[in-house]
């Protein structure tokens, strides 16, 4: 699943590699608390990128589907293993493995589930 692939990276040491899970012409849009994040290619992405602060964060999926090109997932975000909100994302994936379109809404407010205990 290229959401679970882009997440990890994401969470890394070196979330530059979530580039490689993106295609050239990318869209995106990421809804957080503080606005939105929009872009058309993976420059802008890259920028989304080395704009994030620098926190211990990490992406916990709780649920996961997958339909044809379509993909989902819901889960909780931590920082330094507190969870601070829930997020509910999902993709296009091209025929070449990469995320072509990418939504994103996260929420310190408001869950589907009751908190989990996270790993």
């Amino acid at each position: 699943m290229v959401l679970r692939e882009y997440m990890a990276c994401m969470d890394s040491a070196d979330p530059g590699k979530a580039l490689d899970w993106v295609e050239p012409d990318f869209r995106f849009l990421i809804a957080l608390p503080g606005g939105e994040v929009t872009g058309r290619s993976r420059d802008d992405f890259a920028a989304y990128i080395a704009g994030r602060n620098a926190v211990e964060r990490e992406h916990h999926i709780l649920r996961a589907t997958t339909d044809g090109d379509f993909e989902t997932v819901y889960g909780v975000v931590t920082e330094a293993g507190r969870p601070i909100g829930a997020f509910h994302s999902a993709a296009v994936v091209s025929k070449s493995g990469r995320m072509a379109r990418y939504q994103a809404f996260f929420s310190t407010s408001f869950d589907l589930y009751d908190w989990p205990a996270v790993p």
